[in-house]
């Protein structure tokens, strides 16, 4: 489910995509999808795509916060938690420094081809 989420942040143009391994470093979740948006709309549209998208393939989304205000957005799907940033918080939270040692997969425009694998493997 996180790389499915994180395949739909790309195909909307997120920046910066990362999934977080937390599986032996946390109760709270399995894995972080963070991803940035460029703008407040951008943040979210990111979000918004997110949660349709998940929903349309039967997904429960356990809540959702942030994304009216366009800086910060979070989805909770449970055992993944997905973080949409505005980049400016995204820098002034520093997420990824709380788990700097967790394992982390980077997914980027630059790399179609890991985008296309994730999407497969969820799909």
């Amino acid at each position: 489910m996180a790389r499915r989420a994180a395949a739909v942040a790309l195909d909307m143009k997120a920046q910066n995509v990362v999934i977080v391994d937390l599986r032996s470093r946390s109760t709270y979740a399995d894995f972080l999808v963070i991803a940035s948006g460029t703008s407040d709309r951008h943040v979210q549209a990111v979000a918004e795509s997110v949660e349709v998208t998940l929903k349309r393939e039967h997904v429960s989304i356990v809540g959702a916060e942030g994304a009216r205000e366009g800086q910060w957005a979070l989805l909770d799907l449970g055992g993944v938690v997905v973080h949409v940033f505005h980049q400016f918080a995204r820098d002034l939270y520093d997420l990824e420094s709380l788990y700097d040692k967790a394992p982390r997969t980077r997914i980027s425009a630059d790399a179609p081809v890991v985008a296309a694998k994730a999407r497969q493997q969820l799909s």
